[in-house]
């Protein structure tokens, strides 16, 4: 069997995973920062696994119908991965925002895929600037002295 390979596919495609993966860097640094259970490993393979598997959706697949059923299993993916990290106990739920960051990381992944960047790196610095300014607002308004509950 002769397999042809398109090198312009080859080379936008790493392009693409390159930027879903830098894209990520900066939440997963903040998340790395915090102690958190995901951080520098965890959050550029969430953007590249969500942006790899819509390549391969709009590439395989074609057609809106598949590719939205692709974009779906991907959401409902990082549901789960995200519910991982919630935990309750002693009366407190903690992990919100590490569950909430990953599924936006997908977000991030899915978009580059699609190529609007404009979404990707808005998700991606939005993202990083609520985890990194809101904790301490949100200590100020509660009256905390420390600890960012992860909420």
């Amino acid at each position: 069997m002769d397999i042809a390979i398109d090198w312009d596919t080859v080379v936008s495609n790493t392009l693409l995973l390159g930027v879903a993966y830098l894209l990520a860097l900066p939440i997963a640094f903040n998340r790395e920062q915090a102690s958190r259970s995901a951080g520098l490993r965890t959050y550029p393979m969430v953007a590249l696994g969500a942006c790899g598997l819509m390549l391969i959706g709009i590439k395989v697949m074609g057609g809106n119908d598949a590719e939205g059923r692709v974009m779906q299993a991907v959401i409902t993916g990082m549901g789960f991965i995200g519910g991982g990290a919630i935990l309750k106990g002693s009366g407190e739920v903690t992990g919100l925002a590490t569950a909430s960051s990953l599924w936006i990381t997908g977000a991030i992944g899915i978009a580059v895929a699609w190529q609007r960047y404009e979404i990707a790196v808005l998700l991606s610095l939005l993202t990083f600037l609520t985890l990194t300014f809101v904790p301490s607002a949100k200590k100020m308004v509660n009256g905390e002295e420390s600890g960012d509950g992860d909420a």
